[in-house]
C-alpha cells in the first residue's frame, strides 16, 4: 500500500505553494494581451473601429457589452440555484451606412462554447455576431 506524501516532503520535491502560484498562466490559445484587450487582432480592430467613429462611419461605439442568454434560477427563498449565462461582445456600435446596430466579436479560435453562445444570441435576441 502506497503511502501519503507529507507536506514538507511536497515542497521539497515541488517547491512552496508561492512558487508554484506566482507562475504566470498562459493563455491557451496563445494570444498576447495588448493594451487591456485580450489579443494583438481585438486590440487592431478597436484602434479601426475608432478611427471609423472619428471618421462618422460608425457611432456609438461600446466595448466589452454584455447579454444575457440565459437568466439566473432562483429558488422561492431566492437562493441561487443557476448563474445566468451570457455572452459579451467585443464592440458594438451602430454603423451609418448600412443603418444597423452591429455586434462584433473579434475571433482567433471558434470554441463550441462560443459557438452555442452564437447561436443562442440569434435565437435569444434575434442578433447575428459579425465574425472578424
Amino acid at each position: 500500500m502506497r503511502s501519503r506524501m507529507k507536506a514538507d516532503e511536497f515542497q521539497a520535491l515541488y517547491g512552496s505553494k508561492s512558487a508554484v502560484n506566482k507562475a504566470k498562466p498562459k493563455n491557451k490559445y496563445h494570444a498576447q494581451k495588448v493594451n487591456g484587450y485580450d489579443s494583438k487582432k481585438e486590440y487592431n480592430r478597436a484602434m479601426e473601429l475608432k478611427t471609423y467613429e472619428k471618421l462618422g462611419l460608425i457611432r456609438n461605439l461600446q466595448e466589452q457589452v454584455p447579454f444575457t442568454l440565459v437568466p439566473a434560477h432562483r429558488d422561492e427563498n431566492g437562493n441561487l440555484l443557476e448563474r445566468a449565462v451570457t455572452y459579451k461582445a467585443d464592440f458594438v456600435y451602430y454603423d451609418t451606412r448600412k443603418k444597423q446596430t452591429i455586434v462584433e466579436d473579434t475571433k482567433g479560435v471558434r470554441t463550441k462554447e462560443y459557438i452555442i453562445k452564437r447561436k443562442l444570441m440569434l435565437h435569444v435576441h434575434n442578433i447575428r455576431i459579425t465574425e472578424i
